[in-house]
């Protein structure tokens, strides 16, 4: 057994686990003598904090013990959630303290006054386009005394004390961190604005997760909307001059929530035990994020003995796993097709645009002033305006105007503002033994915003709930209170835009509803105990093929529509897996890494064929095309073609000219097909996807991973996987840079990989892989030592019963303290 590495601690003397945790510690004595006494090296403080400067620390008794196996996968022990939080906000403060210092800035409301007005932020936290949007927006939060509010209120509506205790404990051990070492990080070494933060900072933190499908989507129409000018109004008998057209705002919305233009997507699948060679179920999630910015994950264990003990993957600045596994049961989730926000559509006063009417009673509008200081510059004061429904907003992002007029105003409605129970979901999926205690965890909290969740447990049961916070819009009241607007926007894309002036159009309440105006848990999709369940960002409808589950309200999704390539790949390989049986972890691996490309087998061939006739002088595109072995490997040769030809192809053919075989909603899976080639856009795609690699000097049938790749340190590290429009399970959506040698860089893409399942032994057997490694900090030696292994395709063992912790060759042990 390897032996802990042990050097002196700082604060003097040795530490022994039965002294540091009289009690909870004892089961670990059992362990074996590697614990008897453990010591720990903390580099003296470089960076000051208040505890510095005359305060007492927040952090004063509060500790844990982090264990460090392979690839800086740090499992931390602690003996309340306080302790628990502290030694997770210290790790992660080791890994990545600038992305958080950043994310910190950013819920201050202070960006423009460290980086500038007109920076754009990284858009890990809101969709702000530039700083002074997002500093206004996230002042107006802070002055307004939101996140304050909701730590106030009383659980259930509120988050329960284990979860403050958390976030509390964060933040003193991100200070802690803070005091006691020096940043080597070149993103933030030295900057003013890496600061100690507070259990408040941790809360808005949590606070903009959780509305980023909301508030968080439409900052820029928060800030920017204002009354318009005093004028006479509309000729009676014609329509406003700025009123949005219905069919392109309609489209614009169907767009705004679509699966293929999202930054953030996922797949999951869990296996019932009857298909699988133990009994138990299988999990493999795939999770599709950021690979830079304040949307990565972060691995650890957490441990409180005979408390909780879970493992796997937290956002950054979260206090617990929120993707993972522990002894009985694995989760994971996947971004949802739910609406979580809703438009109120304002009928104004005539004689006050900030006074709007309800059931004929004028409403003054409140103002907030808002002030930003901005690095070189004035400060810039600015109002925005809110209502009973929310904020008025002048527009969802700038293909979805909403115009503010002498008549008419939107204002808008996030449910999940009032949210801030997240952490209460984690802990009670950390504590669950099954996936019913999943399922009873989210019925009593509500506490999970835009996503799905897809589980599997020990004993072979499967689930899949589309329990996330939604707007209580049913098709009820979307049909009898929508406006002209809302009757298009509501069926194209599930943004309802209700009359604002009918008090008989409140969204009302469902009795098992943890708050108002939300669903309840009995009316959210739910298929429990499928052979196989599995979702790829589309609606429920389609979790199990055999099984489709209807019935839901389309705010929550589509059904008998088209499926995305992605999905329709998935559900053909999972389905295909779950009817072979015998299944083991191993098969979740081979998935991960399959690497097929939907979009070639379907198209490909007819590609090929179709070519000799568009390219007649230039037969070696051709040839490329048809000997692609309809993979996105490292090695594939023709996958790069084929990407650039079908990116082409899908973004200027409308979806009904792409196929000669229409969908059927009798067969979903396999419809449409049968590429249309004779579609104008198909022989300029292809032109062009020819020209465009001769051009940067790309050979035709170069292998992928020539030309897909990222640079860590100055290492090329090949990247598999393909994009969205591919339909590919592995998904990559890279950066294209012709000139630097193809796709440089990847934006986004599978993250914290995860496939589990257990044997009939004690531990679970599971296998995980962070794409983009564990630290952004160039200096880090885990700066990018898992995306190697992302490129070999290899896997990272978990270590999560004790025997295999200690055994680890690289464990290090780091008692902390405050």
């Amino acid at each position: 057994m390897a032996q802990p590495v042990c050097t002196a601690h700082p604060l003097g003397g040795t530490l022994h686990l039965r002294t540091l945790f009289p009690v909870r510690f004892r089961r670990l004595a059992l362990v074996g003598a590697a614990f008897a006494t453990v010591t720990a090296s903390l580099p003296a403080a470089a960076v000051a904090d208040a505890g510095d400067r005359g305060h007492h620390p927040a952090d004063r008794g509060l500790s844990a013990v982090i264990r460090y196996t392979e690839y800086g996968i740090p499992h931390i022990v602690a003996t309340s959630y306080a302790d628990l939080g502290f030694g997770t906000g210290w790790a992660q403060a080791a890994d990545q303290v600038c992305v958080l210092a950043d994310g910190f800035v950013t819920v201050a409301g202070e960006r423009s006054r460290y980086f500038g007005a007109d920076a754009a932020p990284d858009g890990s936290l809101s969709s702000a386009s530039k700083n002074l949007s997002s500093d206004l927006f996230f002042r107006g939060v802070r002055e307004a005394g939101t996140v304050e509010a909701l730590l106030a209120t009383p659980a259930p509506a509120g988050p329960g004390r284990q979860a403050k205790e958390l976030m509390r404990g964060w933040a003193a051990g991100y200070n802690a961190w803070l005091r006691k070492n020096r940043v080597t990080d070149p993103a933030c070494a030295g900057a003013d604005w890496v600061r100690p933060v507070t259990e408040l900072d941790v809360a808005r933190r949590g606070w903009a997760v959780s509305v980023l499908g909301g508030q968080g989507r439409a900052v820029d129409g928060i800030t920017a909307a204002k009354p318009p000018a005093a004028t006479a109004g509309p000729v009676a008998g014609t329509a406003a001059p700025d009123t949005p057209d219905p069919g392109r705002t309609a489209e614009a919305a169907r767009a705004l929530f679509a699966a293929e233009n999202a930054t953030m997507g996922s797949n999951a699948v869990a296996f019932h035990g009857s298909t699988t060679a133990g009994g138990g179920g299988l999990l493999l999630g795939n999770p599709h994020y950021p690979w830079q910015g304040g949307r990565r994950f972060w691995q650890s264990q957490q441990t409180i003995p005979g408390e909780l003990n879970v493992s796997g993957a937290s956002l950054l600045g979260t206090s617990l796993v929120s993707i993972g596994f522990n002894a009985k049961v694995a989760w994971s989730h996947t971004v949802a097709t739910g609406v979580p926000l809703n438009l109120h559509q304002l009928s104004l006063d005539p004689a006050d645009p900030t006074a709007y009417l309800v059931d004929g009673r004028p409403e003054r509008m409140t103002p907030r002033s808002v002030t930003v200081q901005v690095k070189g510059g004035d400060p810039v004061t600015r109002t925005q305006w809110w209502t009973r429904y929310g904020p008025v907003v002048s527009g969802l992002g700038a293909q979805l105007p909403l115009p503010w007029t002498t008549t008419t105003a939107y204002a808008l409605n996030d449910p999940n503002a009032a949210n801030l129970r997240a952490t209460d979901t984690a802990l009670g999926f950390a504590r669950s033994g099954s996936t019913q205690g999943l399922a009873e965890t989210l019925r009593r909290t509500q506490g999970l915003p835009w996503v799905n969740t897809i589980a599997a447990d020990s004993s072979g049961h499967t689930l899949f709930t589309q329990a996330q916070l939604l707007p209580r819009i049913t098709d009820e009241l979307a049909q009898r209170c929508s406006t002209p607007l809302g009757r298009v926007t509501y069926p194209s894309s599930g943004v309802a835009v209700l009359d604002g002036s009918r008090g008989d159009c409140a969204l009302g309440s469902d009795p098992d509803a943890v708050q108002p105006g939300v669903f309840g848990p009995a009316r959210m999709p739910v298929l429990r105990d499928a052979p196989y369940v599995e979702n790829s960002n589309d609606s429920a409808w389609l979790a199990n093929a055999e099984q489709p589950v209807t019935g839901y309200e389309r705010i929550f999704g589509t059904v008998g529509t088209p499926r995305s390539l992605r999905t329709r790949g998935a559900v053909e390989d999972v389905a295909a897996m779950a009817e072979r049986g015998g299944l083991t972890v191993a098969d979740l691996q081979r998935q991960q890494f399959a690497n097929r490309v939907p979009a070639g087998d379907l198209a490909a061939a007819d590609a090929a064929r179709a070519c000799s006739a568009v390219l007649a002088d230039d037969p070696e595109a051709c040839r490329v095309i048809g000997a692609w072995d309809r993979t996105v490997d490292t090695g594939s040769r023709g996958a790069l073609l084929f990407d650039r030809f079908w990116r082409r192809f899908t973004g200027t053919a409308k979806p009904a000219d792409q196929w000669k075989v229409p969908f059927s909603a009798a067969d979903p899976v396999r419809t449409p097909h049968t590429l249309n080639t004779d579609s104008p856009a198909f022989a300029q795609a292809l032109r062009d996807a020819v020209a465009e690699l001769r051009a940067a000097g790309i050979a035709l049938d170069a292998p992928l991973g020539q030309h897909q790749f990222v640079v860590r340190n100055g290492v090329r590290i090949p990247v598999g996987g393909g994009t969205e429009a591919l339909g590919v399970w592995n998904k990559t959506e890279p950066v294209w840079n012709p000139a630097g040698g193809g796709y440089t860089e990847v934006a986004h893409g599978s993250s914290h990989v995860q496939a589990v399942g257990w044997d009939g032994g004690r531990c679970p057997v599971a296998r995980t892989l962070l794409t983009y490694s564990q630290s952004s900090n160039p200096e880090s030696p885990h700066y990018s030592d898992q995306t190697a292994l992302y490129s070999g395709e290899r896997w990272v063992t978990s270590r999560f019963c004790e025997r295999d912790i200690l055994r680890s060759p690289e464990l290090r042990i780091v008692v902390v303290r405050g």
